[in-house]
């Protein structure tokens, strides 16, 4: 679809534009400051309006983390159905949303609303980095490691809290991991030195780590045993409790990734599975990845780890394998 839009007009300050199917935009200011543009709204993933607030707005500010950027001001984005639903419950939404914009040490400095027949909410988040220090999806470099920081699982278990079917514990433990910031993530990594970063959202983890490898014109493999699961979601992904968007991404990502012979399609689901507000997939060179994992569990980012290793100049496909 974006290649139907006009390219961006030649500006020599648009450091990370369309084409480059990043996570977001970034705009030189001057030597010192770059501006960092991005914004993403969605429908409820769990019925909790506070915890839902949360989670969309964490997922709208990871976006800046992932170029390695601090969120400096947010706008909140909303449809609400005020027909149907008391407006205590878009309350809860937007203080959900203002904590966890709080939080990031962001400011909420307005927004806009649309009648809808469906609640949606999202953010659109300006943040700022140094332009030496953009972390794109481009950066990955052969020989590097991939550390990814949240585990994969998300959308299978949101469809279970959908159909009714997740337990009170299952819900808490998936609210958790959507409400968390990459805040630490980022500044773990920055601090350390990476080579390239994104976010692990809609697309899943194959279909982001499948543009970071066409980007930056890699090949990659991924260690199936390596890779953070929440534990419920083997146990709905074999009960056939998959997003319909998990299998487009499956369908989609096929492509260009190989698959070791004896991988099953439970495996596949849930390496291609639509996340909401997942964590950061994080190239680095293989020196310094002891220093980052050290790091972010430091900060409390538990589940970092090591999933898999950039390998040769190529044409950016992956290889999937037990380990």
């Amino acid at each position: 679809m974006l290649r139907l839009l006009p390219p961006s007009g030649p500006d020599p300050n648009l450091l990370v534009g369309l084409d480059a199917c990043d996570d977001a935009g970034v705009y030189k200011i001057n030597d010192n400051i770059a501006l960092i543009q991005t914004v993403d709204f969605f429908p409820p993933v769990v019925d909790d309006p506070y915890s839902y607030g949360q989670i969309a707005a964490a997922n709208s500010l990871s976006d800046i983390y992932a170029m390695g950027g601090r969120p400096l001001t947010a706008m909140n984005i909303i449809c609400f159905p005020t027909e149907r639903l008391e407006l205590e419950v878009l309350a809860e939404i937007l203080k959900g949303g203002a904590d966890k914009i709080r939080e990031a040490g962001a400011v909420l400095v307005g927004g806009h609303s649309v009648e809808d027949n469906e609640p949606k909410y999202g953010l659109s988040v300006t943040g700022i980095i140094h332009p030496d220090k953009v972390l794109a999806n481009a950066g990955a470099k052969p020989g590097d490691l991939l550390v990814l920081t949240k585990p994969l699982g998300i959308g299978i278990i949101t469809t279970a809290i959908k159909g009714g079917l997740a337990s009170p514990q299952e819900i808490a433990e998936a609210v958790s991991v959507m409400a968390a910031l990459n805040k630490d993530a980022a500044e773990a990594m920055q601090e350390v030195g990476v080579s390239g970063c994104t976010d692990i959202t809609g697309f899943g983890l194959l279909g982001h780590a499948s543009e970071m490898a066409r980007a930056s014109n890699v090949t990659m493999t991924i260690f199936l045993t390596r890779v953070p699961v929440l534990r419920p979601a083997r146990g709905y992904v074999n009960m056939g409790i998959v997003p319909a968007g998990t299998r487009t991404n499956l369908k989609y990502v096929q492509q260009f990734v190989d698959f070791a012979p004896g991988l099953t399609e439970s495996d596949q689901l849930i390496l291609a599975d639509a996340i909401t507000s997942g964590g950061l997939l994080i190239s680095v060179p293989e020196d310094r990845v002891d220093r980052l994992l050290e790091n972010l569990h430091a900060r409390g980012v538990k589940d970092a780890a090591v999933i898999g290793e950039v390998g040769r100049i190529g044409s950016g496909r992956i290889a999937v394998v037990k380990d």
